[in-house]
């Protein structure tokens, strides 16, 4: 069942517009008629006019709108300048809802139109059927029709055009839960390798387990692509590296490493490269973005070691990579350990927890329990020395210093970090970066 109607009456034909209360009132009537017990959430999409500013949207369009009671608070017109402005509002209205499934009334000729918009906006989460606005007349229109799987027909320049307006209204939103912080490691010389961890703040995902930084996208989350695009650039800008340049881990919760100007794996958890200004990234939500620098041979590298990597040795993969691609030198070779799920709140079941317990005994907490603390941290440092990294090349919640402490806990700190323990599926990432200074 359709739970939430979208009306575009924005920018309708010359001819269209002295009829527009009309067609409001027609498609309402519809609306109200076949959903008397539970009627829809419905949006009326429409351009920002100075009459409107002057008076409202709401005045303008209650002629047609005060017959509907039923409808009145579940109504809400949208204006704004541009169709990804109006459309972006919307969607948060549906996010704050929990909404997924959309019906879009709008006139024939601008369906191709949206389905750009929609295509950049929203993710697969997100179930949408258009009906043509003037054929809008019986209570069969409300009920979800298999989805329509229809070739794009817009030129590739209207793409391009709507792609950039997409693009300049999202660069004009406001940050949200303060400025961007990015964590920076004392062990990394800052004069060769430009590095960083991200925390939570300084991007514009609103969604509250998502916000703000949120830096991954997923057919199964409601933030876009075209929203963690937007907080890359602003990360990108705020740490200096270039966007274009950026290559992110292809996570597979293995051991596989991609060494950059090579044939790319189809998934890898750790990638490795000597090149200058091409930016390295693990992302993390618990797991640990762990990052690696040579600044004798000049090379970096860095893995993504969720529980799974972690045993299967992620790291000294990534570790033996450099060392096998670019003649670095294992006691050259410093890594630093990034924000992660701690032995205070990450928990396996008995049987995985055995084979932390091989690695060492300290890697788990109450080990006769059903479901023991594990220590993930501990068992990658442990296996890192054991492979030949010097102790004091790396970086970890060990440290004493607390003042250089990076390896928060990512569950414990909400207002920091982005947690998949704490937060469920629709968890947000952030994301361990470096490159080698040009």
């Amino acid at each position: 069942m359709v739970e939430a109607v979208l009306i575009d009456l924005f920018s309708l034909p010359a001819n269209w517009q002295n009829n527009i209360q009309g067609f409001l009132h027609n498609t309402l009537e519809t609306i109200e008629k076949c959903s008397s017990i539970h009627a829809p959430c419905v949006y009326v999409m429409c351009c920002q006019r100075q009459e409107s500013e002057r008076k409202g949207e709401q005045e303008f369009f209650l002629p047609a709108l005060r017959a509907f009671r039923s409808l009145k608070r579940r109504l809400e017109v949208v204006c704004a300048q541009t169709p990804a402005a109006a459309l972006y509002t919307i969607k948060q209205r549906l996010d704050e809802k929990d909404l997924s499934i959309i019906k879009v009334i709008l006139p024939k000729l601008k369906k191709d139109l949206m389905k750009v918009y929609i295509d950049h906006l929203f993710t697969a989460v997100y179930k949408f059927e258009f009906e043509d606005l003037h054929m809008v007349s019986d209570c069969e229109n409300l009920q979800i029709s298999e989805p329509q799987h229809e070739g794009q027909t817009l030129p590739s320049q209207d793409v391009a055009l709507i792609q950039s307006e997409i693009q300049m209204y999202l660069e004009s939103l406001p940050s949200l839960k303060g400025e961007l912080t990015i964590l920076r490691s004392p062990l990394i010389p800052d004069d060769i390798f430009l590095h960083g961890f991200t925390t939570r703040t300084g991007g514009i995902s609103y969604i509250p387990t998502l916000s703000s930084c949120n830096l991954f996208s997923s057919s199964k989350r409601r933030d876009p692509q075209v929203v963690v695009k937007e907080n890359l650039r602003r990360l990108a800008n705020a740490a200096g590296f270039n966007p274009e340049a950026f290559h992110r881990v292809k996570v597979d919760h293995a051991n596989a490493v991609c060494i950059v100007g090579k044939t790319e794996p189809d998934n890898y958890d750790g990638i490795v490269t000597n090149q200058k200004g091409v930016t390295l990234a693990a992302p993390g939500a618990d797991c640990i973005p762990v990052l690696f620098a040579d600044p004798v041979r000049k090379a970096c590298g860095a893995a993504h070691s969720g529980w799974k990597g972690t045993l299967l040795g992620v790291s000294m993969a990534t570790v033996n990579a450099m060392v096998s691609e670019y003649g670095c030198n294992m006691k050259d070779i410093l890594v630093v350990l990034g924000p992660s799920v701690g032995p205070c709140c990450y928990k396996l079941p008995h049987e995985s927890a055995k084979e932390f317990h091989r690695i060492d005994p300290k890697c788990v907490r109450l080990f006769d329990s059903a479901s023991p603390y594990i220590d993930i941290r501990r068992a990658t440092r442990i296996l890192l020395e054991r492979g030949g990294i010097l102790p004091e090349n790396i970086q970890d919640d060990s440290i004493t210093d607390q003042n250089q402490n990076i390896t928060f806990c990512t569950a414990c700190h909400p207002d920091k970090f982005y947690s998949h323990v704490r937060d469920g599926t629709n968890f947000g990432t952030q994301i361990g970066f470096i490159s080698i200074k040009d």
